[in-house]
């Protein structure tokens, strides 16, 4: 396998690919622009931040899957690859304690104004009389949208203030949010109007995309906090602008619309900056966070080579929507499922999953198909005429 790791990842994952066997090279300065014509024909494509469009898909020779050393893909077009027959997989959920804990250290910042505060100390400035103006978070609410693995991590750690938690998923309902000890809302919305804090923690989709809107921020809480760790597409960044003021709102972000690349240090969004508390997409950011990427990304190019499935596919269809199912008991010999196959091409029937099982002693086996029209009497009856079929049966 000829891997290309586009991005930093750290020595110790470096050390444990190379031991597969695999041809490694290491290009971390890589971005969207010139991947394409580094792509050539690796097998495995690991990245973190370079985003991999059609162009670079549409460049290699020999891709078969794409690593995302994170929880997000939106850096991927997913969509092409799945075209494409490549894999796409990411490391879900190894990043949730880090992106958490600089969730609480953001909200903690915009209560009490820190980086405001370290901003006029540097400047000679002593300010304590405004300063002291904080509400604290003790009994307040955090609306949490998005409780998975993140969601869930920050909830655990607002209770440890003394922070009640309601929270919105698309997978959260009632019954789970009471074994969760957290009060389930029925939309976005209705969270908006009972939370002190919100925190959102979503991927981006077509539905999720500017989700917090000037709808949703009107019906925030006056002087609420609102603080975003997840994708900057979420947020309206245009109707957030115009809410700083008008409900008094304390903001808090790591991730904006239209962020910097990888290898550039050119940040467009001042004038927000300077109404909010930010931070620079540092949230996966910590050592811890970044071994247990690295070992997951590791654990999914094992899984690969071993089985040719990865672990942790993003793109994998759930369940085929084929409505008709053969199941084919055979004897384990050459050339039976080439046999099959042939048949079902001659009658243009479609095989949309395809499964062969072995029986213990090698002898026989079962082959199950999943086909996009249905077999007719002909078909059937010609698959059992081979003798090397024990039986063949819709």
């Amino acid at each position: 396998m000829k891997i290309l790791v586009a991005d930093k990842l750290s020595e110790s994952a470096l050390v444990k690919l190379k031991s597969l066997e695999s041809t490694i090279r290491i290009e971390p300065n890589l971005n969207a622009d010139t991947l394409p014509d580094a792509i050539g024909d690796t097998d495995i494509l690991i990245v973190r931040s370079t985003k991999v469009k059609a162009a670079a898909i549409d460049a290699a020779t020999s891709l078969s899957l794409i690593i995302r050393a994170g929880a997000g893909v939106n850096t991927i077009d997913v969509g092409h690859a799945s075209s494409q027959g490549i894999h796409v997989a990411n490391c879900p959920g190894k990043n949730a304690d880090a992106v958490a804990e600089l969730t609480l250290g953001l909200i903690i910042a915009a209560d009490r104004r820190i980086s405001y505060q370290a901003e006029d100390l540097r400047a000679g400035k002593w300010n304590k009389k405004e300063y002291s103006k904080a509400d604290g978070l003790k009994d307040k609410t955090i609306g949490i949208i998005g409780y998975g693995s993140i969601g869930k991590a920050v909830a655990k750690r607002a209770k440890s203030f003394g922070i009640s938690v309601v929270a919105w998923s698309r997978s959260l309902n009632p019954q789970i949010a009471e074994a969760q000890s957290i009060t389930y809302c029925q939309s976005p919305l209705q969270l908006a109007g009972n939370a002190d804090i919100i925190s959102l923690h979503l991927a981006v989709a077509p539905e999720t995309i500017n989700l917090v809107n000037a709808e949703f921020l009107d019906a925030m809480k006056d002087g609420a906090i609102l603080v975003n760790t997840s994708r900057g597409e979420i947020i309206d960044q245009v109707a957030l602008e115009k809410a700083i003021d008008k409900k008094s709102l304390k903001v808090a972000l790591d991730v904006y619309s239209d962020e910097p690349d990888a290898n550039s240090n050119k940040f467009h969004h001042i004038e927000l900056a300077k109404r909010i508390t930010g931070t620079h997409h540092i949230g996966a950011s910590t050592n811890q966070a970044s071994k247990a990427i690295a070992d997951e990304t590791v654990r999914i190019v094992e899984s690969y080579i071993q089985t040719g499935k990865p672990i942790n596919q993003v793109n994998a269809q759930e369940k085929s929507p084929a409505p008709y199912k053969l199941v084919v008991r055979h004897f384990n010999r050459v050339g039976v499922l080439a046999d099959i196959l042939s048949i079902l091409r001659k009658g243009n029937i479609n095989i949309e999953e395809m499964e062969n099982a072995i029986f213990s002693g090698n002898a026989a086996a079962v082959c199950t198909l999943k086909l996009d029209e249905k077999p007719t009497e002909s078909v059937l009856k010609t698959i059992n005429s081979n003798p090397d079929i024990i039986q063949a049966s819709l």
